[in-house]
């Protein structure tokens, strides 16, 4: 088992491969707490940039280049689509990533792999290995296209605009309004 993992101080989530070496077999691991970069969401449903995002992390150096796997804890944040109360999710998704080194490669006989063709493989930019994209990619899909507080939430009263869910014998008087003049009268 190889050192700790250390994210490069000039971005917080991309780790400095100088001291890890290109040696295939090389491993190191790491508990990690990181703010969360901004984009890790859709519009209903997001973990907030800035705050905290645990990350276990493994990191193998391979012939090709390093496989980042790990384990992201976060919370996410969101509104019901229905009755727009906040919501808040516990996160917790694996990831695995193989980052590739830039150009050539060590080892002329190994099988290339194309970053731009095979998912979940990305090319290392220079020395550091970003995991921006692989939390964003690993996290998203995981959040509902529609979030709702409850299976069977009611939703609002479309005439009022009141949660239906807090009053299950919500209504309105209907009037005719043929009739509506005479309610004038009394």
């Amino acid at each position: 088992m190889g050192g700790m993992i250390e994210l490069d101080r000039r971005h917080p989530l991309a780790v400095d491969l100088k001291s890890f070496g290109r040696r295939p077999g090389t491993m190191e691991s790491g508990e990690l707490t990181v703010p969360t970069p901004s984009g890790v969401g859709t519009e209903v449903m997001q973990v907030p940039e800035g705050s905290e995002m645990d990350l276990d992390l493994r990191l193998e150096s391979l012939v090709d280049g390093v496989l980042a796997s790990g384990t992201v804890h976060a919370v996410a944040e969101g509104s019901c689509v229905r009755c727009l109360r906040e919501l808040t999710e516990p996160v917790e998704v694996d990831f695995q990533v193989l980052y590739v080194w830039p150009g050539g490669k060590n080892d002329p006989e190994a099988e290339p792999v194309d970053p731009e063709t095979q998912e979940d493989v990305r090319e290392l930019d220079g020395d550091l290995l970003d995991l921006v994209p692989a939390i964003r990619d690993a996290v998203v899909p995981t959040f509902p296209f529609q979030p709702v507080c409850t299976p069977d939430c009611p939703g609002l009263c479309d005439r009022c605009g009141e949660p239906l869910a807090d009053d299950p014998d919500h209504g309105h008087e209907e009037i005719d309004p043929r009739w509506s003049a005479l309610a004038d009268l009394r």
